[in-house]
């Protein structure tokens, strides 16, 4: 799973991103860390792994991961190359869904590249850019399939159809997400790679001095949930300046001041737990003593093809899943005490696997 780190300069994005990468130093089985100078990969937080590896003690513990990608700053034009817009628009196309940073936040010290802090207008700037760059993609795509339509292909009339009613979407400053379009018409733009279909995340950029206050009183705070609703999308509050800060602490210290802070988690394991779920992903476990791990899937796989993310031979030569609950392994204790109350299923092919399923697969090839 990739997700861009996008807004506009300013807003706390680079900070956000920072707070990412430099996690690295803190001592934990799968810290943050950087695989490449503008890639980061985090941890997603789980403490049914945690739990895991306290009952079998594994060698190594391996939680679920997603990446962050950051997205060069964007400005006005960028659709047009402006700035660094073209290095921009090519990073969202290999994403699969964009944290937007929003500034809600007052520092006479860093100044908005529009002079005032106004989320709408921010929020609408990149809007008009990505749908900008969409437009275009989409009215590339029905000059070609309108020429293809002496072919008497369906197909292209079908492109022309769907592309004529998305450039009218588009032409209202409305992502193509939000398009109504038929399963067949939501096919042929998954081949277009659009960037305003990546589903969004909003993360709230808010003050130091907004902790520990009534947030959601914050009329910047407010608007942008407004424009989310509107738009079907999640939005998630944190403190940037806070996040980085606390990336630099050991786990005691960290622990502490949560607690001070009043906060059970840290802003950033919300955003990762916050991005895992908006693109539809589970995790299964797999627990022993060798590794105890956190596989991600998307919701809806089946066993076999869930086996194959741990190998291809899993899935090739997919027997049967011995699976248990998780909550069902807590409370028994241990995968023995299971197997006695018969809480240990044996599940088949056509076994949808759930978030929290402890299993072992049996294979032969």
């Amino acid at each position: 799973m990739k997700l861009g780190v996008v807004g506009l300069p300013n807003v706390g994005k680079s900070t956000l991103f920072n707070a990412i990468t430099q996690a690295k130093a803190e001592a934990a089985n799968y810290p943050f860390s950087t695989v490449e100078p503008d890639t980061g990969v985090a941890a997603v937080p789980d403490p049914r792994l945690d739990a895991l590896t306290a009952m079998y003690h594994p060698k190594k513990t391996t939680p679920a991961t997603v990446e962050f990608v950051d997205i060069a700053g964007l400005v006005k034009g960028s659709s047009w190359g402006e700035g660094l817009g073209n290095k921009f628009l090519s990073h969202i196309r290999e994403v699969d869904a964009l944290v937007h940073v929003v500034r809600c936040f007052e520092d006479e010290n860093v100044v908005h590249v529009d002079g005032d802090i106004g989320p709408p207008r921010d929020i609408e700037t990149v809007q008009i850019e990505l749908v900008a760059a969409d437009r275009e993609t989409v009215a590339r795509r029905m000059e070609k399939s309108a020429k293809m339509i002496k072919t008497g292909e369906r197909k292209y009339q079908d492109e022309v159809d769907t592309a004529a009613l998305l450039a009218a979407h588009l032409d209202n400053l409305q992502p193509a997400r939000t398009c109504p379009l038929s399963p067949e018409q939501e096919a042929i733009v998954r081949s277009w790679f659009l960037l305003t279909t990546k589903p969004v995340l909003y993360a709230a950029n808010i003050g130091e001095a907004d902790l520990g206050t009534d947030v959601e009183a914050l009329p910047w705070l407010q608007q942008v949930r407004a424009i989310a609703e509107s738009e079907g999308a999640e939005v998630l509050v944190i403190c940037a300046k806070i996040e980085e800060e606390i990336a630099r602490m050991e786990p005691d210290e960290k622990e502490e001041f949560l607690r001070e802070l009043g906060i059970g988690q840290s802003g950033l394991n919300r955003l990762v737990s916050a991005c895992y779920k908006l693109l539809g992903l589970i995790s299964f476990l797999t627990a022993g003593p060798e590794e105890c791990r956190a596989w991600t899937i998307v919701r809806g796989t089946r066993a076999p093809q869930a086996a194959g993310k741990i190998h291809s031979d899993f899935e090739r030569g997919f027997i049967r899943a011995e699976v248990v609950a998780f909550a069902e392994l807590a409370a028994a204790g241990s995968m023995a005490a299971c197997k006695e109350k018969g809480l240990v299923r044996s599940e088949g092919k056509a076994y949808v696997m759930q978030d929290g399923d402890v299993t072992l697969f049996r294979f032969n090839v």
